[in-house]
C-alpha cells in the first residue's frame, strides 16, 4: 500500500517581482525538476504543464508559496482558481529550513528546494493559501495607512522644529500641532510678526471660523499673551522660514485627507466582510482591519489552535536528556503577534478618572496569574492565547463579543 506522502508531487516557489524559480521534488526528497518562469498570467500555464510530466496516476500536485498577498499573489489566485492545493509556507519557517544545513546557501533554486521540503515535512501543518480579493485589497489598504501615519509622524516632527523657532510658546495655546485649527493658525500666520496688526476681535473671530465656534476670545487671548512674553522671534531669510512653516502645513492637510479616503475604505470592505470584531473591548475600526489583514480567510484555520500557532502563541519544548522547559518562539506571524501583544496590555488597564478595569474578567484573570507567580509577561501572553480562542470564535461565526458576568471567585 502506498504511504500518503507518495501521492503528492511538491512544487516549491521562490518568488521575484519578475521572475520565479520554482523546483518539483518527489516524496523521496528527489529533485526532478528546476523550472524558471516569468511572474505572469501567460507564462503559468506551460508550468503547471512541466509539473503534470511528473505526476503518475492517483498523484495530486501541492505547491508552496512564501507571499501570496505580495508578488506571489497572481500565481496563487491562478492555481487556487484551476484547483491546485496550494500551501502558504511562512518565510520564518524556510529561512530556518536553509540555516538547519552544515553549509549554508543562498541562490533561487535553493530556496525553492527548501521549500519544496517544507512541504513534504510540514504538509499537514502548512496553512491552506486561499487568496480572496477582499483580504488581498484590505491588507494593502491597511498597509498604505500604516505608511501615511509614518509619513505624518515625520511631518509633524519636522513642523515641531519650525514652530520652536517662530513661536517659542506654541505649545501652550495648541497641545496638537496638527489640529485643525493649529494648523490654520500656522498657515495664516507662521510666525509671531505676522500678529503685529491682528486685533484680538480678529484673531478670535479667525478661530471662531476655522474651528467651529469650539476656540474663539479666551484663546485669542493667550495666543497673544504667550507671543508677547516670548519676545521679537524674527530673523534675516524670515520668508523663507515662513515658507517651510506653509509647506508643512500644506502636506500635513494632503495627509490628513489621505488617511481619510484610505479610513472609508476601509470602513466599506470591514462592512462588506461583515466582522464584529470592534465590539470586543479595546479593539477599534484600525485595530479590527489589522487583525483582518493580517489572518485573512479564517476558513484558513480549522481550529483556534491553529490561529494561534500562526500567531506564534505556541510555545517551543527546549529540552535535553529529561531537562528543560518550553519556551516562546519568535516564528509566526509577527505583525499579529504584536496587534496582539497591544490588545492583550489594554484589557489590563484600568481607566484614568475612575480606575476601573477596562475588561474586569481580563483584569482578574491577570491578578489570578500574577497571583500564581506568573511575570507580567508571561501573563500577558496567557491573555494573548485566550484572545485568540475569542477573535477566533467571532471571526470564524461573525458574532458579536458579550463581556461575561465576572465569576464570583474571581471577584472576591
Amino acid at each position: 500500500m502506498r504511504h500518503r506522502k507518495e501521492q503528492y508531487i511538491y512544487v516549491g516557489v521562490d518568488l521575484h517581482k519578475r521572475t520565479h524559480t520554482a523546483v518539483v521534488i518527489n516524496c523521496w526528497n528527489e529533485k526532478l525538476e528546476v523550472i524558471e518562469f516569468e511572474n505572469k498570467p501567460s507564462a503559468f500555464p506551460a508550468v503547471v504543464n512541466k509539473v503534470k510530466k511528473h505526476v503518475q496516476d492517483g498523484m495530486t500536485i501541492v505547491f508552496g508559496l512564501e507571499d501570496v498577498g505580495g508578488y506571489d499573489r497572481s500565481l496563487a489566485v491562478y492555481l487556487v482558481e484551476n484547483h491546485f492545493l496550494v500551501k502558504e509556507v511562512n518565510a520564518a519557517l524556510s529561512n530556518w529550513k536553509r540555516r538547519s544545513y552544515a553549509m549554508t546557501e543562498k541562490h533561487d533554486s535553493w530556496d525553492a528546494e527548501n521549500i519544496a521540503k517544507l512541504l513534504l515535512d510540514e504538509l499537514d501543518r502548512l496553512p491552506t493559501a486561499q487568496p480572496h480579493d477582499d483580504y488581498w485589497i484590505l491588507k494593502q489598504l491597511v498597509m498604505r495607512r500604516y505608511s501615511l501615519r509614518d509619513t505624518l509622524v515625520m511631518l509633524k516632527n519636522q513642523l515641531h522644529s519650525q514652530l520652536s523657532y517662530n513661536y517659542p510658546s506654541y505649545s501652550k495655546f495648541f497641545s496638537e500641532v496638527d489640529g485643525r485649527t493649529a494648523l490654520a493658525v500656522w498657515h495664516e500666520y507662521p510666525s509671531p510678526y505676522l500678529l503685529e496688526d491682528v486685533t484680538l476681535e480678529a484673531l478670535a473671530e479667525f478661530l471662531r471660523k476655522n474651528s467651529n465656534n469650539v476656540c474663539s476670545t479666551k484663546k485669542a487671548t493667550l495666543i497673544l499673551e504667550s507671543v508677547q512674553a516670548d519676545g521679537n522671534t524674527k530673523r534675516n531669510g524670515q520668508e523663507y522660514r515662513d515658507f517651510l512653516v506653509r509647506s508643512h502645513v500644506n502636506q500635513i492637510r494632503d495627509v490628513h485627507r489621505e488617511i481619510s479616503d484610505v479610513e472609508d475604505n476601509i470602513r466599506d470592505i470591514m462592512q462588506k466582510l461583515d466582522f464584529k470584531l470592534n465590539t470586543f473591548t479595546g479593539i477599534d475600526n484600525v485595530t479590527a482591519s489589522a487583525i483582518v489583514a493580517e489572518v485573512g480567510d479564517i476558513a484558513r484555520f480549522t481550529s483556534a489552535d491553529k490561529l494561534a500557532k500562526y500567531a506564534g502563541l505556541t510555545p517551543s519544548q527546549m529540552s535535553s536528556g529529561g531537562r528543560g522547559k518550553d519556551r516562546n518562539q519568535r516564528q509566526g506571524n509577527r505583525a499579529l503577534n504584536k496587534i496582539l501583544w497591544g490588545l492583550a496590555v489594554r484589557q489590563v488597564q484600568t481607566a484614568r478618572t475612575s480606575k476601573k478595569p477596562l475588561n474586569p474578567l481580563f483584569h482578574a484573570y491577570y491578578e489570578k496569574r500574577l497571583g500564581e507567580g506568573k511575570k507580567k509577561k508571561q501573563a500577558i501572553i496567557c491573555i494573548m492565547r485566550r484572545l485568540v480562542n475569542i477573535l477566533y470564535s467571532m471571526m470564524k461565526n461573525k458574532t458579536e463579543y458579550r463581556l461575561a458576568s465576572l465569576p464570583e471567585t474571581l471577584a472576591s
